[in-house]
């Protein structure tokens, strides 16, 4: 092959790998991204290690549902108790903007009904919560599924919607537990 023909070949390389990198860093930045779980908090749904894809433009076809997993950017009320904890964090929406949420006899309430909460352990209750809250317009009401050993909105109160990410909506690692959530 001819230096003129390996330089043309080189060349077409180069752009290929420039397209496609930049290809993948616009797909992970607008469209789906993948995070680790770092803590125990959303056990057993996640436990500390797995990885999930997180959907980023769901939100911008229809609002936030009651029960998604979505990870959020940490909020300021939310400051890191040491270097080591992560800037994003993963969390269930239990209440929306509007509702008012309370706990009676360790069970979640929404607008005084009971909320089915079916990715809980059983017998797993609901404290911290002693009145009634009503979260604000723009807001959501986060838990972690391991009530027990979650910081989450009942520590740091409601979380603005615009600080969230995206919907994680796949488990992809480890492998015996990869599927939807």
């Amino acid at each position: 092959m001819s230096e003129r023909r390996q330089l043309r070949v080189a060349g077409e390389w180069l752009v290929m790998l420039v397209v496609a990198a930049t290809v993948a860093w616009a797909f992970q930045t607008w469209v789906i991204q993948s995070f680790s779980i770092p803590s125990e908090s959303m056990a057993t749904t996640l436990t500390n290690g797995d990885r999930v894809l997180v959907n980023k433009l769901s939100y911008k076809a229809h609002d936030v549902h009651r029960g998604d997993v979505v990870v959020v950017r940490r909020p300021p009320s939310a400051a890191r108790t040491s270097p080591d904890e992560p800037e994003d964090l993963i969390k269930r929406v239990i209440a929306l903007p509007g509702e008012t949420i309370e706990v009676r006899d360790g069970r979640v309430r929404i607008d005084g009904r009971e909320l089915r909460e079916p990715y809980l352990r059983r017998g797993t209750p609901t404290e911290q919560i002693d009145r009634p809250f009503r979260v604000p317009d723009g807001e959501l009401f986060l838990m972690g599924d391991n009530r027990t050993d979650s910081r989450d909105s009942r520590v740091f109160g409601p979380v603005p919607e615009d600080l969230v990410v995206g919907r994680a909506f796949a488990r992809i690692w480890p492998p015996n537990r990869v599927g939807f959530l």
